[in-house]
């Protein structure tokens, strides 16, 4: 009996140890779920004020969305506050400081997103800003918490925070330079003179089969349908229509037959539904228009052409030196799909 006794005490003694462990690795589990909440959900609502703050209209006299400064300081401010909430030991990793900031910054992409805050091509086109500031303002925010006092830390975080305050209005102040650009493509074709003209003045519908645009579809731009010229000449009126309801109207400015026309463009934009393109990458609108198209056709060899697609389009930013980049890539690409569409169909016997 004495026996039995003992050990059911220590049979008693391992489920209470097994109990307490139990309770000790959920209540371990528990508080790093918490702490891991905190340190992603912390930040991604404060990047959602940031958000709103900056798209407030009565406030444009101080900031507005589309700047060096909304890019700068939303995640900025993100990836200090990643690792200003982080545990000490994990931020002494170098990665950890580059790329703990960058979780927040995904799952604030996808909030946006599904609650159709920003479009997906707007998101592609700024996230490699978002990504590089939120490293910068985790990689800086961990030097002041491995090296500095715990004021010194504080004080850098309040100045994150206040840096919109500062740099917005100076950005306001220089204001928004236009910019001209131009997207240049061409194409070797090798068919009659006249079959590659008349598949430049008049584009029959384009199939989802013949689309070849990588860049455009890839960002969900919408790809072009058909282009109908009323006549061939200057002053002729063209319509260049595009899926969503996008058309084009074009004027003939220049006209040589089948060596060169060169068109005015200008788009419906208040036409056409607002699910079709990104307000911020609108085009026709604040910040992105297209001015001009000209199509050339150069003989280079027996029955053989190439042709020379350009386009000028204007941007309105503080930060054109970057969107600059996207402007001429989305447009190159547009060319481009068009100028293949032409080829194959001169080409065919």
């Amino acid at each position: 009996f004495m026996g039995q006794d003992a050990a059911s005490r220590r049979h008693h003694c391992r489920n209470t140890n097994v109990g307490r462990n139990y309770t000790s690795t959920f209540e371990m589990t528990k508080e790093k779920t918490i702490k891991t909440l905190k340190i992603i959900g912390i930040p991604v609502f404060v990047g959602l004020i940031i958000r709103f703050l900056f798209d407030v209209d009565d406030w444009n006299s101080l900031w507005r969305l589309m700047t060096i400064t909304f890019f700068i300081s939303l995640p900025y401010v993100v990836g200090a506050l990643t690792i200003y909430l982080s545990d000490y030991n994990k931020i002494k990793s170098l990665g950890y400081r580059i790329f703990c900031p960058w979780v927040p910054i995904f799952v604030f992409f996808i909030l946006t997103l599904i609650l159709s805050i920003e479009g997906w091509a707007c998101w592609i086109m700024i996230l490699p800003i978002f990504l590089f500031f939120s490293s910068l303002g985790g990689v800086t925010a961990g030097y002041f918490k491995l090296k500095k006092t715990r004021q010194a830390n504080t004080l850098h975080l309040s100045l994150a925070i206040l840096l919109p305050f500062f740099i917005g209005p100076i950005e306001n102040l220089i204001g928004e330079i236009p910019g001209f650009y131009k997207a240049y493509t061409y194409i070797d074709i090798e068919a009659p003179k006249d079959k590659i003209w008349s598949n430049v003045t008049r584009v029959r519908e384009i199939k989802e089969t013949e689309d070849q645009g990588q860049l455009t579809n890839f960002l969900q731009i919408p790809r072009p349908i058909r282009a109908e010229l009323n006549y061939e000449g200057i002053g002729a009126k063209r319509e260049a229509i595009f899926e969503g309801g996008l058309i084009f109207d074009e004027t003939v400015l220049k006209y040589k037959h089948e060596e060169l026309m060169n068109f005015s463009i200008r788009p419906n934009t208040y036409e056409i539904p607002s699910t079709t393109f990104d307000e911020h990458i609108l085009i026709g609108g604040e910040f992105f228009d297209v001015l001009e198209g000209t199509y050339e056709l150069e003989e280079i060899g027996q029955n053989k052409y190439r042709l020379h697609l350009y386009s000028k389009f204007k941007l309105t930013t503080t930060f054109n030196f970057y969107a600059s980049f996207w402007g001429q890539w989305i447009m190159s690409d547009i060319q481009e799909n068009i100028l293949k569409v032409i080829k194959k169909r001169s080409e065919v016997v």
